[in-house]
């Protein structure tokens, strides 16, 4: 058995104990001197196209891209695709690697190509089409698609399709929202984001959602929403509804300059990517960072955690994950008391 021995959980010294990839125990340690180290659980990105000069979207970069998350507390996640040609989607996805030293490949998330052109954002408009099942049930390994539910098709490919749909890329009202989420639409894809804004005659997704109950990504960089919207995200949908997402792209973690993404040409200055017309296209942030965010614009720690683990966990009916707690996966990272990571547990086995 293995001991995560006096470290900090949410405030509160603890032992946390796993045996075989999985929480025995965790117990208050009061008598214990304090290690100096933080646990949290490890996380899970559902919407994330890429990273350190690489893209989902370039054949074989995921398992890269895995080692690189797992390094930035990530244990599992869903490679995001952009809207391309759905042959180009079909090499990418056809297989899922084992990476025993990356994060967990759940699968893949298609962000289009089913999508509004007017709210195309950072897509390449050339391979908007609309949707088709029998299309899409020759794509393997898909965990989660966004799509527009307002355009021809969309309803009965939301009922159909098989997956956890996410409304994105829409310039859909709020009765059509509604009935996306009746016919089993299960969460917003980058909440205000490439989308109607709520207004107070024509509350449009966001209110649908809310008023539903849905799931609802955010992107928390502090770039893509403000953080008086991020609160109002988080009063009106809860940890257990709001899902933190980092939606990187190529240039995450390198220098400000011009990157490729998805056929379209990407400019990075301070930080911000942006197409040449300044439309934001995707962040340079990854999502440990914006789980730091979150508790510096206000929310508590286990919230912010939450939102990045336990809740996209439970959004995909993945069941045991995301929290440390007995009979849950021993996913962890352990970071200093300065919230530096000093080593990524998945599954049981250490990594630094």
């Amino acid at each position: 058995m293995d001991i995560l021995k006096n470290v900090r959980l949410y405030g509160v010294n603890c032992d946390v104990c796993y045996e075989n990839g999985v929480i025995v125990s965790v117990k208050e340690n009061k008598d214990g001197t304090p290690s100096g180290l933080r646990v949290y659980p490890g996380l899970f990105d559902i919407h994330s196209h890429g990273m350190m000069g690489m893209d989902t979207c370039d054949v074989g970069s995921v398992e890269k891209m895995s080692k690189i998350m797992l390094s930035h507390g990530v244990v599992s996640w869903c490679p995001t695709t952009m809207t391309i040609d759905l042959e180009q989607v079909k090499k990418i996805t056809d297989t899922k690697p084992e990476v025993p030293d990356g994060c967990e490949i759940i699968g893949y998330h298609l962000e289009g190509p089913y999508i509004n052109e007017k709210y195309k954002g950072a897509q390449n408009p050339e391979y908007i089409k609309k949707p088709n099942l029998e299309e899409f049930s020759a794509i393997k390994n898909v965990a989660t698609i966004t799509v527009a539910p307002e355009i021809d098709g969309a309803m009965e490919f939301i009922k159909n399709c098989g997956v956890p749909v996410c409304l994105g890329h829409t310039d859909c009202d709020y009765d059509t929202a509604i009935e996306a989420i009746k016919n089993g639409a299960a969460c917003l894809t980058h909440t205000f984001n490439a989308m109607p804004p709520i207004h107070h005659r024509n509350p449009g997704p966001i209110g649908a959602a809310a008023e539903k109950g849905i799931y609802a990504q955010v992107i928390c960089d502090g770039v893509h929403i403000h953080k008086a919207c991020v609160l109002m995200l988080y009063k009106l949908f809860g940890a257990d509804r709001m899902i933190l997402i980092s939606d990187s792209v190529r240039p995450a973690g390198l220098a400000d300059g011009e990157y490729e993404l998805g056929g379209l040409m990407t400019y990075v200055k301070n930080g911000e990517a942006r197409l040449k017309e300044g439309n934001l296209a995707g962040s340079t942030t990854f999502l440990f960072d914006m789980v730091k965010k979150a508790m510096e614009f206000g929310i508590c720690e286990y919230d912010a955690f939450k939102m990045a683990s336990e809740t996209p966990y439970n959004m995909m009916g993945i069941k045991n994950r995301g929290k440390i707690a007995e009979g849950y996966s021993a996913d962890f990272i352990v970071t200093d008391d300065d919230m530096n990571i000093v080593s990524v547990i998945k599954k049981g086995v250490e990594f630094k």
